[in-house]
């Protein structure tokens, strides 16, 4: 006799199966009630811990029994979460299986079963099955609608008169709208696109390389050439039709792993226009008539020659200024860097870098600069935190002030009002700010607006007080005339942040142009520090509506829920603004933010954006010094390397433990599954006349990882909705691109609906903004596919341009 077919075996397996199930839930269900969860757990753990009992008797009540269960899971799923199929499957699927196991032949005939027993379990298997196939087709988080399509405006607003072909900054113009005038490639023949070149940078990571080590890189282009900046500042000059490499310059970057970031968003454009003078009233050079500035990430900017790739001696340096020396209170390397391209003026180069996050008080300023671009020449500063921002370095005052607050993305310029536009963040530490100066908190974090000739203010706009969650204007802001109803024209900035919302504002005044009314949030910071009463909150959001609680939270399986559920509930969380706390302080959104740094595409002619928010929360918690946590390093101390894990903070009373929400039982398998329940990534249409999210949807797959899985898990590509990092491109041509999702795929949308219209798969990650070109009277859309080592997706080298086959 075989041991399968022993009388009873099935049984006794069936209830330790079930004992064990109920076993794990009872226990943990007990636990997560007395946190504050919900009861459901403990209740379907004593029941199937009778059910096992009865199995074991081998009782057929067992199915009636089971029956019960199953139809009261459902019935707490429907009130809980609704018709929501990744809501949904974590709160049934292990009670379907052991309902189907009980429901085996050879199972039931050893329980006693038989079918006027078995019916009732029959039915209500098959009703919570029916109720997963009936939500498959529903999605609570999906919003349907469709953006206008009339043409308001005929350009641009910024004055910088880009051709329609070209792309001339890291956002096409200064005016940060990532959006291009070409139709050639449009909704209706996109689908066509095929890959018209592809290159390899050959620079790759090495083992001197930090952890976040990252591909982010946006190529602007001119006189048909596309220029780029690879992982270590190498810059390339590629041929836009034939993707031939024209000439590389080498900056021969210091690096080491101590490095908080490694990152080159990108370079900025200068031609040198007729009869043009330097600051000083001399006539420009002859020599380097078009200039490609590179920031370099141990703090230099560099001028490069666009025809011949050689440096601009007259500037600087032998072509070159250090940012650091010799006015950085600070100049360790690596404590400022510089990631992204500068503004450039006809004159001026206005510079910003990061500044280390969470490092230390005693850091680098994060002083804005102005060079004149054919000298290096220094003619201005903004140094934040100094009484008076503009006071140039001399001999009583011979550094800027230490960790005044910096800007580490793109700014933006309106060259018809000479404004500049600076989103700014806070000085480090981020997360306890009981040492803040009045002066430090005065320009941060926020957008402050620069008279682009002498660095004096014109306003300054605060979209977070007292900032204690890393809630720095993380993102470009975007320069619009929008047009109104009454036929008056407003000229907006649109600024997203990290708390999702976007403030809409005058860029003449700094004014609210869209409410954002001061509202209350939760008080009670750590000891020493304090809070502010209320923070702005625009009106144009894509914040959730509602705080996190039980029916957001999520896991692979209901006992990944449940310990799920334990943590949430183990946490301080009162809503968004939650202070950091020493137990624990579940931050949304997260550290990442809604908007991080990609920025929103803008139409200008339709007056339309195309975003793609992220919504991750994070877990800060404040940790008390101690034998690893010194107030101060030893001097052997090395860099952070990365912005999660125990920060610093070497200085004050705390240091900080930074991570994602993320499920506590995978996690010791190296397998990083956030505990909220998807999407965790969208991509959204916004109507900038009536400043409403008109549509809204959940944007990529599970194909390429989990969040941040160290195991290399085969997964199917099921729609679900995953975090992006990088920014949209939108076209004359009704669509809206993206590539900066989890899954490695470049995807075309249409962007009056937001369906996807075609995608292609790309052999990394690409987290970074597309661009388009037009060389010959052929349309181009360009991503670097170079990956982001800390999101995580895969590294690589890649740039790839895509093109509609030529007509035969």
């Amino acid at each position: 006799m075989s041991i399968l077919s022993r009388p009873g075996l099935w049984s006794l397996i069936t209830a330790a199966v079930f004992a064990l199930c109920g076993a794990i839930l009872t226990i943990g269900g007990a636990w997560a009630a007395s946190v504050g969860g919900p009861l459901y757990y403990v209740i379907l753990g004593l029941a199937l811990l009778a059910t096992a009992f009865l199995s074991w008797r081998q009782n057929p009540a067992a199915f009636q029994l089971f029956a019960v269960v199953v139809f009261g899971t459902v019935i707490w799923e429907l009130t809980t979460v609704g018709l929501d199929v990744w809501s949904l499957i974590p709160r049934s699927d292990i009670v379907i299986i052991l309902g189907i196991w009980l429901l085996l032949p050879f199972v039931a005939r050893q329980i006693g079963g038989n079918r006027p027993a078995t019916l009732p379990l029959a039915g209500s298997v098959g009703i919570a099955i029916l109720t997963l196939l009936v939500s498959l087709f529903m999605d609570p988080h999906d919003i349907s609608g469709k953006l206008p399509t009339q043409i308001v405006n005929a350009a641009p607003a910024d004055g910088d008169n880009v051709p329609p072909g070209e792309w001339h900054s890291y956002g096409r113009t200064q005016a940060g709208d990532r959006w291009s005038p070409l139709t050639q490639i449009n909704s209706s023949n996109v689908h066509n696109l095929k890959v018209a070149w592809h290159i390899h940078t050959r620079d790759l990571m090495t083992t001197n390389d930090p952890g976040e080590t990252t591909n982010e890189a946006t190529p602007i282009e001119f006189d048909n050439t596309l220029y780029l900046c690879s992982l270590h500042q190498k810059l390339f000059a590629v041929d836009g039709e034939t993707g031939k490499v024209k000439w590389t310059f080498d900056p021969h970057l210091q690096i080491n792993p101590g490095f908080q970031h490694l990152t080159c968003r990108g370079v900025s454009y200068h031609e040198t226009a007729a009869g043009a003078t330097d600051t000083d009233g001399n006539p420009a050079p002859t020599d380097c008539a078009k200039r490609i500035i590179l920031p370099v990430n141990d703090g230099r900017l560099v001028e490069v020659d666009a025809a011949t790739g050689l440096k601009c001696k007259g500037f600087g340096n032998d072509g070159e200024i250090d940012l650091r020396v010799p006015n950085q209170p600070y100049t360790t390397l690596g404590q400022y860097e510089p990631t992204s391209p500068p503004v450039v003026t006809d004159r001026l180069i206005i510079a910003n870098g990061a500044v280390t996050d969470n490092g230390s008080i005693k850091q680098a300023s994060g002083a804005t600069q102005a060079f004149d671009v054919y000298t290096g020449k220094r003619v201005w500063v903004f140094d934040a935190s100094n009484p008076d921002p503009n006071q140039l370095p001399d001999d009583q005052h011979p550094v800027f002030h230490p960790n005044s607050p910096n800007s580490w993305i793109v700014s933006s310029y309106d060259k018809n009002l000479n404004l500049v536009y600076i989103p700014m963040g806070v000085g480090t530490p981020d997360q306890w700010g009981g040492d803040r100066t009045k002066e430090s908190e005065r320009y941060a974090p926020g957008v402050i607006a620069l008279n682009a000739d002498t660095g004096k203010l014109a306003w300054f706009y605060q979209t977070v007080h007292h900032d204690l969650w890393d809630m720095d204007l993380a993102s470009q802001v975007s320069l619009v005339d929008i047009k109104t109803k009454d036929g008056t024209t407003v000229p907006a900035l649109y600024a997203p942040a990290k708390t999702g919302d976007i403030f809409v504002l005058d860029r003449r005044t700094g004014e609210p142009v869209v409410p954002a009314p001061e509202t209350p949030v939760p008080g009670g910071a750590a000891p020493g520090d304090h809070t502010s009463p209320t923070q702005p909150m625009s009106q144009l959001t894509l914040r959730p509506k509602n705080p996190l609680n039980d029916s957001d939270i999520w896991g692979g399986t209901i006992f990944d829920q449940m310990f799920c559920s334990i943590y949430f509930h183990s946490l301080r969380y009162e809503g968004p603004f939650t202070p950091p706390s020493l137990k624990g302080t579940l931050v949304f959104p997260g550290d990442l933010g809604m908007f991080e740094w990609g920025g929103l595409a803008v139409d200008p002619q339709r007056q339309v954006a195309f975003a793609n928010p992220i919504s991750l929360p994070f877990v800060s918690r404040l940790v008390p010094r101690g034998p690893n946590n010194p107030l101060w390093p030893s001097k052997d101390a090395k860099g952070s390397g990365g912005e999660t894990g125990l920060q610093h903070n070497y200085g004050i009373p705390y240091g900080i433990d930074l991570h994602p929400f993320l499920d506590p039982v995978l996690l010791p398998f190296g397998i990083k599954m956030p505990c909220r329940t998807p999407p965790w990534g969208y991509v959204a249409g916004i109507d900038l006349r009536s400043n409403k999210v008109v549509w809204q949807h959940r944007n990529g797959t599970l194909r390429d990882s989990m969040y941040g899985s160290s195991l290399p898990i085969p997964l199917p590509p099921i729609k679900i909705g995953v975090p992006s990092l990088g920014g949209p491109l939108s076209t004359a041509g009704n669509l809206a691109f993206l590539t900066a999702s989890m899954d490695y795929y470049i995807r075309a949308y249409d962007l009056t609906s937001g369906k996807v219209l075609w995608q292609d798969r790309l052999p990394a990650g690409a987290q970074a903004t597309p661009m388009t070109y037009a060389v010959n009277g052929k349309q181009y859309i360009v991503t670097y596919a170079g990956g982001h080592n800390s999101f995580p997706t895969r590294l690589g080298d890649d740039l790839i341009a895509y093109a509609l086959p030529d007509q035969k």
